[in-house]
């Protein structure tokens, strides 16, 4: 295995069976500490979880960006278990990283290779923090910080990790990975997270692809800004994806395990 396909891994309680299989893509300048907390949390849930490097998208090739990427995806799910990847095997992003899992996936369905065949192939994705089109111009480290997440614990995990970035939300996303994502009909559930305080989001247009997705759920986290993973609400919002990932182990897929009987709120 490439030390460049992924950057960390994590595990399941020893001595209980792998319940499913999640490679997570980061975005504009994360590092190798960004997806700590959220690869433990659902590594304690018995997922076998892979962080990745963020994607590198040309905006002059986008088609041989989106292959290149899907090649690392399929080196990082390579090796998680002894027949392939445990499934489901869900694809996990943000911001950017969100933006090349949909726009890949959308990509592949229309290419003459069937990717159900491919090792990466996933049964769902979770996007979170999908940036819209707008450019934000944050005005220093502190600036960016508050955009990112307001939680004081990451704050410090973003602040004291030198592979971050600084800066990097200022950069223009690729116009046309993000026509691609926003235009993808891809039929996969879907779970798109989205920030209530997120100023990089376009909320219209996560409303319209949500609605033009076959099976999509919309979730939006109160309070919460662009980090959505990492913000105040991260131990509602990994509740959240498991819950997921659970309805997509049931049988059938995607029918809810828990349903609300009666309640007084």
């Amino acid at each position: 295995m490439s030390e460049t396909t992924f950057v960390t891994d994590y595990t399941g309680p020893e001595g209980l069976r792998t319940r499913g299989t999640v490679l997570v893509v980061p975005g504009r300048g994360e590092g190798e500490a960004t997806y700590q907390r959220f690869g433990r949390r659902l590594a304690a849930d018995s997922y076998r979880v892979r962080v990745l490097r963020a994607p590198v998208i040309a905006e002059d090739d986008l088609a041989g960006s989106l292959e290149r990427f899907a090649a690392r995806l399929a080196g990082a799910a390579a090796g998680t278990g002894a027949d392939g990847p445990v499934r489901p095997l869900v694809l996990a992003g943000s911001d950017t990283g969100a933006a090349a899992l949909a726009a890949l996936v959308a990509w592949s369905a229309t290419q003459l290779t069937a990717p159900l065949d491919a090792s990466w192939w996933p049964q769902a994705l979770v996007l979170a923090g999908l940036p819209g089109y707008t450019a934000h111009q944050p005005g220093g480290w502190d600036d960016e910080l508050d955009v990112r997440t307001h939680c004081s614990v990451h704050r410090g995990v973003l602040s004291d990790d030198p592979s971050v970035r600084r800066g990097t939300l200022s950069a223009a996303v690729p116009r046309a990975l993000l026509d691609a994502a926003y235009a993808s009909t891809a039929d996969l559930p879907q779970l798109l997270l989205v920030g209530g305080a997120d100023p990089l989001a376009d909320r219209d247009a996560l409303a319209r692809v949500a609605k033009a997705l076959p099976a999509a759920r919309l979730v939006v986290v109160h309070g919460a800004h662009h980090d959505v993973l990492n913000d105040l609400q991260h131990r509602s919002v990994a509740a959240e994806i498991v819950t997921f990932l659970e309805a997509l182990r049931n049988e059938p897929s995607l029918e809810p395990i828990v349903t609300v009987g009666s309640s007084a709120w």
